[in-house]
């Protein structure tokens, strides 16, 4: 079986014995039920079992090959060769514990739409969604849900299912983000959620765990994440940092924390996405074909179609870009509104594309929106590649947030903010705060979506939230002189950042 495809990634040992311990924690003191949904080889039933010896044991899963090997290792439990959605039992438990399978809305087929039907799912939906959505009906009155899955749903729109059937139908317990501990052997960043079928019975428990360069001072990363304070954790030559707190809305509250929030609250005149529409650059879905090493193919289209496009390795901090090197087909006349060419004005554009014509017409997508079988999918408004723009890449560990004036246009590895809109200043303003080190302890402190090796995820919904102070303020305007000269070359970066630092006084 295609693991991958089907969203397979085995508990580890160690992982599954915190989860069960954790979840037994706050499980009713009665004969329990446990039940796995997709239980896989058994890794959590077996760590369930080897803590409550006498838990009656039920385990689902599609997989004939696993549930062989769970019921040879769990002989007394009921393991069945069932897929749970299609056949949900008919008693209630008193502990769920599970680590659903995460498949992602484009591999799911036609059975997304259907899924979101059925369930009450909204927007976006991976197959883990579903497992959680049923799983409070499945708990008796005090029963426990103990979910292992991707830290996305904390953070991210797609999330929201999940994070709305945690809070609406169950109490939040306890909330353990693994960050980038690498506990699974694929690249999976975990989160484990305790939560029970009753009322909060104390404050509920957060705690994240992400790679830092301080010195360690201890080596259990599981003892840590249940301490009373904050800690640096050696585990297999890498450092964790180990922040505990309380569970705010999903994300970590300290007091430090929340203090912090709130005075930099009351100076922000406006966020990002108060003042600027974040775009994603262009997506052709088929790269190989519209971006090339045009000196070398056959049939080369005309120059007047071939633009310069602004990808990701192009673009630091303060730096403006040079003209790009690489270019892109945009079979687009340079006009406000989106108008494709008439191929028949381009004959070496229209051999090129016709020796390309099979893959390009296989993106039904693309027909069923009415578009012709040579446009790229998201093209934006060709004529507004020409005016100036914030430009930054979608993934990097720093922010690398620049301004362009090459009139490129930009790949869909980046964002972009058009200057037009927000106006010079606020701009000006804007490159200041993001490009600071207090925009990135924002970010870390109330996005938090990072991925391996400190790397970071700049998109829409993050940079949107970034805090700009008032630009007619003092401070306001001592941040916007200061970030026109560095990028004109003349400024100091530590002379912009220590005026981001004041003009939120943190």
């Amino acid at each position: 079986m295609d693991r991958k495809r089907h969203g397979l990634h085995y508990t580890p040992p160690a992982l599954a014995a915190f989860v069960a311990e954790r979840a037994l924690a706050a499980a009713p003191d009665r004969p329990l039920r446990v039940l796995d949904p997709a239980c896989g080889d058994g890794e959590l039933l077996a760590a369930v079992a080897a803590l409550a010896p006498d838990a009656v044991l039920t385990g689902y899963d599609v997989d004939e090959t696993a549930v062989a090997t769970a019921q040879r290792r769990l002989p007394n439990a009921a393991i069945a060769h069932k897929d749970f959605l299609e056949s949900p039992p008919p008693e209630r438990f008193d502990l769920v514990v599970t680590n659903p399978p995460y498949v992602r809305t484009q591999l799911l087929d036609g059975r997304a739409a259907e899924l979101v039907k059925r369930f009450g799912l909204r927007g976006r939906v991976d197959l883990a969604h579903p497992f959680v959505a049923v799983a409070p009906g499945l708990l008796d009155d005090g029963g426990v849900l103990a979910l292992l899955c991707s830290n996305r749903f904390l953070s991210t729109r797609a999330g929201e299912n999940v994070r709305t059937v945690l809070t609406r139908d169950l109490t939040v317990r306890e909330v353990f983000d693994l960050g980038d501990t690498r506990l699974f052997t694929a690249a999976v960043l975990p989160a484990v959620v305790v939560a029970v079928k009753g009322e909060a019975s104390a404050p509920a428990r957060y705690a994240t765990a992400y790679t830092t360069d301080s010195p360690a001072d201890g080596s259990d990363l599981f003892a840590a994440l249940q301490a009373e304070r904050d800690s640096v954790v050696a585990v297999q030559g890498r450092r964790f940092a180990v922040s505990v707190g309380t569970f705010d809305n999903w994300r970590l509250s300290t007091p430090d924390r929340d203090d912090r929030r709130s005075r930099i609250a009351e100076r922000t005149w406006r966020t990002v996405g108060d003042v600027a529409n974040i775009r994603v650059g262009i997506k052709t879905t088929a790269d190989s074909v519209f971006i090339a090493d045009w000196d070398t193919v056959e049939h080369r289209p005309e120059d007047e179609l071939l633009r310069p496009l602004l990808c990701h390795g192009d673009l630091q901090a303060w730096t403006p870009p040079a003209p790009p090197t690489l270019r892109v087909l945009y079979p687009y006349l340079d006009r406000p509104s989106r108008q494709v060419v008439d191929l028949a004005d381009y004959p070496r554009a229209a051999a090129y594309l016709a020796a390309h014509r099979d893959r390009l017409e296989g993106r039904a997508y693309l027909r069923k929106a009415g578009r012709a079988w040579f446009e790229i999918w998201v093209p934006h408004r060709p004529a507004r590649w020409r005016e100036p723009k914030i430009v930054f890449p979608d993934i990097s560990p720093e922010p690398r947030f620049t301004l362009d004036r090459t009139g490129a246009i930009v790949n869909g590895d980046c964002y972009w903010i058009s200057v037009t809109d927000t106006g010079e200043d606020v701009a000006h303003l804007i490159l200041g705060v993001a490009n600071s080190p207090f925009g990135v302890r924002f970010y870390d402190e109330v996005c938090g979506n990072r991925l391996y090796a400190g790397r970071r995820r700049w998109i829409t919904q993050y940079v949107s939230r970034l805090p700009l102070p008032d630009p007619e303020s003092p401070a306001g305007r001592r941040v916007i002189t200061e970030a026109r000269a560095l990028m004109a070359g003349d400024g100091d970066r530590a002379d912009v950042d220590e005026a981001v630092e004041s003009a939120f006084r943190v």
